[in-house]
């Protein structure tokens, strides 16, 4: 077993150079179905790499201005590359939640932070809101010494008026579920434009982690994305 301390703010400092930071993690247990680690051995534990905020974005502009303009999928390249090279200077496999097939990324979120989905499906974070991200992870073939985890508070459990619910003009999310369809339709048509400018605006109808609220034009590009036409 690692004893994780050291190796921890090793790489929390290495990951913090492009904002990016360390999410919790969890050794895998009998039963689970791990991937394979660096060497093609199973996997014995997973750190998981994201956001809190736009903390990434401007080392994000300084590499893509450096890049063709042709790259499809620019932010997934970037994190692949810079959360690559981490794992190589640590021994580890690195993995990305967009590679196929997919990986439950979203479960070992929820398990490495005891994290639950807000009613928009993005988990709620109780410091970051619905303003954080996963862009990758770290699987060794070894077992960490993590510490143990406290309980988590779910701020979606406290909020009575659900304003993430009712901002939507198309209402895409509801208890039923998302929308995708009336959503994507909205956004790319002539009413969207709040939507493409700004991001969505049930998401920013929510109250929590307001400080780490992305800026417009980090919204704007993720909007964009979603928008975009399927290749």
């Amino acid at each position: 077993m690692i004893c994780a301390r050291g190796m921890i703010e090793e790489i929390t400092a290495a990951l913090g150079v492009n904002g990016l930071i360390l999410r919790g993690g969890f050794n895998f247990r009998s039963g689970d179905t791990p991937p394979t680690g660096i060497s093609n051995v199973t996997a014995k534990s997973v750190l998981l790499v994201g956001q809190a905020g736009a903390a990434p974005w401007p080392h994000f502009l300084r590499w893509r201005g450096q890049q063709p303009q042709a790259i499809a999928n620019p932010l997934d390249t970037w994190s692949r590359q810079v959360i690559g090279e981490v794992a190589l200077v640590f021994r580890a496999r690195a993995v990305s939640p967009s590679d196929k097939p997919y990986l439950p990324f979203q479960q070992w979120a929820m398990r490495a932070e005891g994290l639950k989905p807000s009613p928009l499906g993005i988990l709620m974070h109780p410091q970051y809101g619905l303003w954080h991200a996963y862009r990758g992870a770290l699987l060794f073939e070894q077992q960490i010494e993590f510490p143990e985890a406290g309980e988590t508070i779910h701020l979606c459990d406290r909020c009575i008026e659900k304003p993430c619910l009712k901002s939507c003009p198309v209402d895409a999310y509801s208890r039923e579920g998302f929308a995708y369809q009336a959503c994507l339709s909205h956004v790319r048509g002539p009413d969207g434009e709040p939507c493409r400018s700004g991001g969505c605006l049930d998401r920013n109808a929510c109250p929590y982690g307001t400080s780490y609220r992305y800026p417009p034009e980090v919204q704007a590009f993720h909007m964009a994305s979603f928008a975009r036409p399927a290749d």
